[in-house]
């Protein structure tokens, strides 16, 4: 995003950096506080709001002045290519013999999409979410080297995210977590499978509270001329993001709905 906006002149200097911690929390907690600085933005998504709940984070997403959602994607089951599961057929089999005994690695914590989704598949194929070993490790980088060196069973995570070990054949992908199959993959969706569930992640923007109306309108604005620019569109193909786009007042209203939804599927999964 940094990029593409300031190559389509839209702004300059950004400074990105990360603060990790509890599922994206700790960033969320350090722009709660900041309030009315309207040169602040956290880059976030499901797995904050999940996280929010697991950590039970006394801060959340309503304190936020919400700006913008942008993209959307499936997640992906993946394995390494010398995984004996060839498909994902095979790995269901196993799967519902012995939960316990297939680890599941995740690049989010506990209550973030990389942790939903096997949890819906889990029960969505008659395991009981609580015997589920899901590990979770602290982003996509993590994760890769424990799938590669078939340290979990399984991994899942963001398509975009492997889509060049996946091409590479450094990686088997199994299916895909969306509604639709993916163009140029090989793999079904999960409901393919035989499994009556579909998961999708999704990110925006979010600002500290007490901003001005000038400056609210500023943030927005920029997202807005982001998403039509070029450089965003060029990026959206090469990542293979959907377009997903909500502009303030809107994006808040899914927040609100997104945060039910967790906290539902959490307490229906007994996590």
């Amino acid at each position: 995003m940094a990029k593409n906006a300031e190559d389509a002149g839209l702004t300059h200097n950004i400074e990105v950096f990360n603060l990790p911690g509890a599922g994206g929390t700790v960033g969320l907690t350090r722009l709660v506080g900041e309030d009315g600085n309207g040169k602040l933005a956290l880059s976030m998504g499901l797995g904050v709001v999940g996280a929010v709940h697991t950590s039970k984070s006394p801060t959340t997403l309503a304190d936020t002045t919400p700006i913008a959602r942008l993209t959307e994607e499936p997640d992906i089951v993946v394995v390494s290519k010398d995984s004996p599961y060839r498909t994902i057929a095979d790995f269901l089999v196993a799967w519902k013999k012995d939960p316990a005994r297939v680890l599941v690695g995740g690049g989010s914590s506990p209550g973030g999409p990389d942790h939903l989704a096997p949890m819906l598949m889990a029960q969505a194929a008659g395991i009981a979410p609580r015997t589920v070993d899901y590990v979770p490790f602290d982003g996509g980088g993590e994760l890769l080297a424990s799938i590669l060196g078939n340290k979990v069973g399984f991994g899942v995570s963001g398509l975009s995210e492997y889509r060049d070990q996946i091409e590479a054949g450094e990686l088997r992908l199994l299916a895909v977590t969306g509604p639709k199959r993916v163009p140029g993959l090989d793999a079904p969706t999960l409901r393919e499978a035989g499994l009556d569930t579909e998961f999708t992640n999704w990110r925006g923007i979010v600002a500290p509270p007490g901003l001005s109306t000038a400056e609210r309108d500023k943030l927005t604005g920029l997202f807005r001329e982001l998403h039509g620019s070029k450089q965003w569109k060029e990026s959206m193909k090469r990542h293979g993001w959907d377009d997903a786009l909500l502009i303030g007042e809107p994006f808040g209203d899914f927040l609100d709905e997104q945060d039910q939804r967790v906290a539902t599927v959490l307490k229906e999964l007994g996590l």
